[in-house]
């Protein structure tokens, strides 16, 4: 590969880069703001931001001198969605969920060290569960997170119980090592997770793996409450149904 093809990638995943930060800056943020979360020079910023503003990956505010994603991105995104089976596949088996328990049912992915969240179904309640499509989320934290680690193949299994950053978000998250590894043996054993107020104050959830013939999580599904809706034994309930959905989810899903 030659100096100017190195750069050209270099460059590519520079803005790729920035893409990932404004993901998770929903509101917008300024080529400054960017630069910074980017450790980029700003003229390096402001010139890749142009050239994805040009494509349609961004959109700029001008009163606010805001980025934000552009639909270019929706469009693509959309696209994964479909080859996948997100949207087409998995809504209507989520929304069975949803019309027995009343509650959010969201299916969620792994992405490196993270769930992804590629498909929900909001109940009917006024209350709203938050973690929408295109949402990254913690492992540890979460019921959809702990079921994709003690489901996963052997030896990654291994490495995101022994050097998983063990965040806090609550005090009630995992943060000691040992604390986390019963838990994951724990999820393996009796085949579910419980999120209790470790990922957000206030909303506990449960999850089981969707899994393909060998026996590994390609994905995870989950019913959310706030706390003064469900209780953990009122969740649990809600197994049975929560089973059969991921093995109808693992039949229909393509999957490697």
């Amino acid at each position: 590969m030659t100096v100017i093809e190195d750069t050209k990638t270099d460059m590519i995943g520079k803005a790729l880069g920035l893409l990932v930060l404004l993901g998770s800056e929903p509101r917008g943020a300024s080529a400054s703001e960017l630069s910074k979360l980017a450790k980029l020079p700003f003229s390096t910023t402001y010139r890749l931001l142009g050239s994805l503003t040009r494509d349609g990956f961004v959109e700029y505010e001008p009163d606010g001198r805001l980025y934000r994603l552009g639909l270019r991105v929706f469009q693509l995104g959309q696209q994964v969605s479909n080859h996948h089976g997100f949207a087409g596949t998995a809504t209507p088996v989520l929304q069975r969920v949803t019309d027995v328990t009343g509650e959010a049912t969201i299916l969620s992915v792994r992405d490196g060290d993270r769930h992804l969240t590629v498909s929900k179904v909001d109940g009917p309640r006024t209350f709203r569960v938050t973690s929408d499509p295109g949402h990254l989320g913690l492992l540890h934290t979460t019921s959809v997170g702990k079921v994709l680690v003690a489901f996963a193949a052997g030896e990654d299994r291994d490495r995101l119980v022994e050097e998983l950053e063990l965040t806090a978000l609550t005090e009630k998250s995992i943060t000691d090592r040992d604390a986390f590894r019963e838990e994951i043996t724990r999820v393996w054993k009796q085949g579910y997770a419980i999120m209790d107020e470790e990922n957000e104050v206030g909303m506990r959830a449960v999850s089981v793996p969707v899994l393909n013939a060998q026996g590994i999580a390609f994905a995870s599904l989950a019913i959310a409450a706030p706390i003064f809706q469900l209780t953990v034994e009122e969740m649990t309930a809600h197994l049975s149904l929560l089973r059969q959905a991921a093995a109808e989810l693992s039949v229909k899903l393509p999957h490697r």
